[in-house]
């Protein structure tokens, strides 16, 4: 996506390695960042803006376990995914 998640995404795959796991990079895509992105803006307004990394951390959680039981999800998969989760939240703070 840019240069700063590319850093962090090797920063993380050294960590892991450093741990004795190998692992591939991971990859944040535009369309999976801007739901992320989403997720949390709502996070923050419907709870309190320190839940808006949080929620993120959950989703990714989520998201690798979906993944888990799934097998492979496309990167469109993974952000309508998170697009779904993101929905719900915010109907539950939609005024009646």
């Amino acid at each position: 996506m840019n240069e700063f998640f590319a850093e962090l995404g090797s920063l993380l795959t050294k960590a892991a390695r450093d741990r004795g796991v190998e692992m591939a990079s991971p990859i944040l895509d535009e369309g999976t960042a801007s739901e992320l992105l989403d997720l949390a803006r709502v996070a923050a307004q419907v709870r309190e803006r320190r839940f808006a990394p949080l929620s993120c951390y959950l989703a990714g959680t989520a998201v690798e376990r979906l993944r888990s039981g799934r097998g492979e999800l496309t990167s469109e998969e993974e952000a309508a995914y998170l697009k779904a989760v993101r929905q719900s939240l915010e109907s539950l703070s939609a005024p009646e």
